[in-house]
């Protein structure tokens, strides 16, 4: 009897995890290799202010940066040592309001937006604690004319000022 006995009922044989290294590493490729970090190369000296009550931007995804400032050592031989405004990668060279530059930078930030975050748009000036005042009004009236009305201040967390409150 013993012959003719069924089999004892093997269950499922376990699942094989030698190609499991195999397809973590073709995923992080593939991401390494989608992924593109956004960098803009900084072309103008920023340092900027110091303040003691500041808040972190939510969502750094709808922000476009203006930076103003001197032109940096190697490109001070292209642009002199006047104060300039860099959107982006570009320098924008104008003499007065560089509205039409501006309104042309906004335009192309939002078109890159997703239509629900158009709205969320926000600009954040970053300028050298030595720039004119003059100079930062002109930008803020091109983004006036630009219909860019949220606008940030960046600035540096000052830890001496706030422990002597």
């Amino acid at each position: 009897m013993s012959k003719f006995k069924s089999a004892v009922k093997k269950g499922v044989p376990p699942l094989s995890t030698a190609s499991l290294p195999d397809i973590v590493f073709m995923i992080l490729f593939f991401f390494m290799v989608t992924t593109t970090m956004r960098q803009t190369e900084v072309q103008v000296a920023v340092t900027v202010p110091k303040a003691t009550q500041i808040k972190k931007l939510e969502k750094k995804s709808v922000v476009s940066y203006i930076y103003i400032g001197r032109p940096i050592t190697r490109m001070q031989a292209l642009y002199g040592v006047e104060p300039m405004i860099q959107m982006n990668d570009k320098l924008v060279n104008e003499e007065g309001v560089p509205t039409e530059s501006v309104k042309d930078f906004i335009l192309a930030e939002r078109e890159q937006l997703a239509e629900s975050d158009k709205n969320k748009m926000t600009v954040s000036l970053k300028i050298d604690q030595n720039i004119p005042m003059g100079k930062v009004t002109d930008v803020k009236q091109a983004l006036r004319y630009a219909n860019a009305l949220k606008i940030n201040y960046s600035a540096k967390k000052d830890y001496r000022n706030l422990a002597t409150r």
